[in-house]
């Protein structure tokens, strides 16, 4: 089974405000603004590469994020779907 790929918008359809332990991100585009906690905002930037899948994703992470890499794929999966349902990222 081929891994899923997904995709964002490139950073400029984004305004990204911190808050302390949160982040307020306006998506431009549906002009839905959305409070969300790391590592979404991670995410986000690790996509401006390209199109990736979670496993591509930890790898983009990884580079400058310390974490343990076998903890971070199922949280990483979590964070997607919800990227997902929220219209921040798409399958690709």
């Amino acid at each position: 089974m081929a891994a899923i790929l997904y995709a964002a918008d490139p950073p400029e359809a984004r305004r990204r405000v911190s808050l302390d332990a949160l982040d307020a991100i306006h998506h431009r585009p549906s002009g839905q603004t959305h409070l969300v906690c790391e590592p979404i905002p991670q995410i986000l930037e690790a996509l401006a590469a390209g199109p990736a899948d979670a496993a591509g994703i930890v790898a983009r992470l990884a580079i400058a994020h310390e974490f343990d890499p076998a903890d971070a794929a199922t949280i990483i999966a979590a964070r997607l779907a919800e990227l997902e349902a929220i219209g921040l990222l798409w399958r690709v």
